[in-house]
């Protein structure tokens, strides 16, 4: 009988194939995800025309999935910690997936609009949990490289949202732009059997023949046996898992960590809904319009991971500080004029640090909370924030209605960033790491 320390082996493994499949999965499911959130800002100029929508109504209608993601990440995150990560994963991809595809059948604003609100239910869930399971299995020393790099998948969905939507709305019309988005509908079966489930929710339902593979695929000089005896750590606690956010000196780092995501989101959704649209009145056409927002989402890849390996080197709460000052500076200064290439720059710079950001703001809220409400932080984290989400597209609609200039405009998205940065400061790193270890001294290793 050997007793097999769980969390030990977890945060000592090497990276191996593994490690990359399930880094595969966890990204494929973050680039539709991203490509299905940033096809609007690709298809709002030619539906403001097709319709008839002004500015204001153009994002409410855009508000709608962020709703709906708001929702799905407050009812799945929780809830995965119930019935498993993998399961909610699948759910959220068939929700989106099937959900998004019916948006190209849309013939009205408001079928378009109650579309994404349920095509957002399953975006907004999926986030949290691919965001938990990467990190639960992620070598110590990687988290947040690897967490970063999965989350660049949003980028890369922005990409081909972007890069598309230039090459195909003037062939086929807008419509096809959504079709795309239900291509990880196709690759269901291949998820159900290839992505695992969390360790601590197959040893919560006593399946120890699958930890034991799990385990032995995470290090291969580990070889199962049957009488082999796991040990993870868990509370001994129950209690309700939103309360216990608030919880052992964690109820300060949480309302920042929610004021960070709210801030930081709005300048997401709020680019990503409005930069072509800002760019069109600018000046610029469509297709030209489009390269910006492929610039953003271009920029966007590199800031996730260069920021996720410098929060593995140095301090992460620094890292997240200084991009959001960054960001902050790089929209101020895209409200001057300036010749292309240093609006490229200028934009992909904002992309790293507003897009990139976020990302590592979810690797950073991950560790952050112990493993048994890891779900419920990231989940309400995010919830939260997607009212920053949807206050962006309904911004910048807002922005565009006043005919400001479009220096006031890009100061408007600017201004989030550095109030970002302050909220981030606020988290006390160095009490929750106290409060952890009081706490874990009242735990009980689980043996089962």
């Amino acid at each position: 009988m050997r007793n097999i320390n769980v969390n030990q082996l977890l945060d000592g493994a090497k990276f191996n194939r593994f490690h990359r499949l399930v880094l595969f999965w966890c990204a494929f499911v973050i680039i539709f995800d991203g490509f299905d959130l940033v096809v609007y800002g690709s298809v709002v100029p030619v539906l403001m025309k097709e319709w008839a929508l002004t500015p204001m109504q153009a994002g409410t209608l855009g508000s709608y999935a962020l709703f709906g993601m708001m929702f799905g990440a407050l009812i799945f995150g929780p809830l995965a910690d119930k019935m498993g990560r993998k399961n909610v994963i699948l759910i959220c991809v068939t929700l989106f997936s099937l959900f998004t595809a019916l948006i190209g059948f849309a013939k009205t604003p408001v079928e378009f609009g109650i579309y994404r609100f349920l095509a957002g239910l399953g975006l907004g869930g999926v986030m949290p949990n691919v965001v938990a399971l990467m990190t639960e299995y992620s070598p110590k020393s990687l988290k947040n490289t690897l967490v970063s790099i999965m989350f660049s998948g949003y980028s890369i969905g922005g990409l081909l949202s972007a890069g598309l939507g230039i090459v195909i709305i003037p062939l086929l019309g807008w419509e096809s732009v959504f079709f795309v988005g239900a291509l990880p509908f196709l690759a269901l079966p291949l998820m159900y059997k290839y992505l695992p489930d969390s360790i601590g929710f197959l040893l919560a339902r006593n399946n120890h023949k699958e930890v034991g593979k799990i385990l032995s695929r995470i290090d291969p000089t580990y070889f199962p046996e049957k009488d082999d005896q796991f040990e993870m750590i868990l509370p001994q606690k129950a209690g309700i898992p939103i309360a216990q956010l608030f919880t052992n000196g964690r109820a300060l780092s949480t309302i920042m960590f929610w004021i960070t995501f709210f801030m930081c989101l709005l300048m997401v959704y709020g680019l990503n809904t409005w930069l072509p649209k800002l760019m069109a009145q600018a000046g610029y056409g469509l297709g030209s319009s489009l390269m910006f927002l492929l610039v953003l989402n271009f920029g966007a890849i590199f800031g996730a991971i260069f920021g996720g390996w410098a929060s593995d080197r140095w301090n992460g709460k620094g890292v997240l500080m200084s991009f959001f000052i960054v960001a902050a500076l790089s929209l101020t200064l895209l409200g001057f004029k300036a010749n292309l290439f240093v609006l490229y720059f200028l934009v992909a710079i904002a992309g790293a640090t507003t897009i990139g950001t976020q990302i590592i703001a979810y690797s950073f809220v991950s560790q952050y909370y112990p493993l048994e409400m890891r779900s419920t932080g990231i989940g309400w984290a995010s919830g939260i924030g997607r009212l920053g989400a949807v206050a962006g597209p309904i911004l910048g609609g807002f922005l565009l209605t006043m005919n400001f200039p479009l220096q006031q405009n890009f100061l408007a998205f600017a201004i989030p960033g550095i109030i970002a940065a302050f909220s981030i400061g606020f988290v006390q790193i160095g009490k929750h790491s106290k409060q952890v270890v009081e706490v874990y001294s009242e735990m009980e290793v689980i043996a089962k």
